[in-house]
């Protein structure tokens, strides 16, 4: 029986094995994924962590513009990507196909990184 030092991203089954929590799965190279909206959810909040860091940076250098926009959309598009083709290995048609991973959660993320961007850089270079 284990103590308080229980890890919360483990939760014991009723067998003695050992299921991982969904952001434990995260960082695990080919893990199983049991459900598909469990997948799915890890894809939108990585996401959304993208955007808030991409926003803040953004805001900081002062970027601006159309190339400030479309940087942010090819590095969330290409950091997803390579996330679930080559570290996950998952099977994008399991998913809808690369499409519907690559669109899943984009759009939330996009206003998330422009409400950052916009705040930074107003609170830090406005005259």
């Amino acid at each position: 029986m284990r103590n308080g030092s229980k890890r919360k991203e483990e939760i014991h089954l009723v067998n003695g094995g050992v299921k991982q929590s969904s952001w434990g799965k995260a960082f695990n190279s080919h893990a199983v994924w049991e459900e598909k909206d469990e997948f799915l959810d890890v894809i939108y909040w990585i996401r959304q962590i993208i955007a808030i860091i991409l926003g803040v940076v953004w805001g900081v250098a002062p970027l601006k513009g159309f190339l400030g926009i479309a940087i942010f959309c090819i590095i969330n598009a290409g950091v997803l990507y390579v996330y679930f083709s080559s570290f996950q290995q998952i099977d994008e048609e399991e998913y809808g196909g690369t499409w519907e991973l690559t669109k899943e959660g984009f759009m939330t993320s996009f206003a998330l990184f422009l409400v950052v961007w916009i705040i930074f850089y107003t609170a830090l270079h406005h005259e």
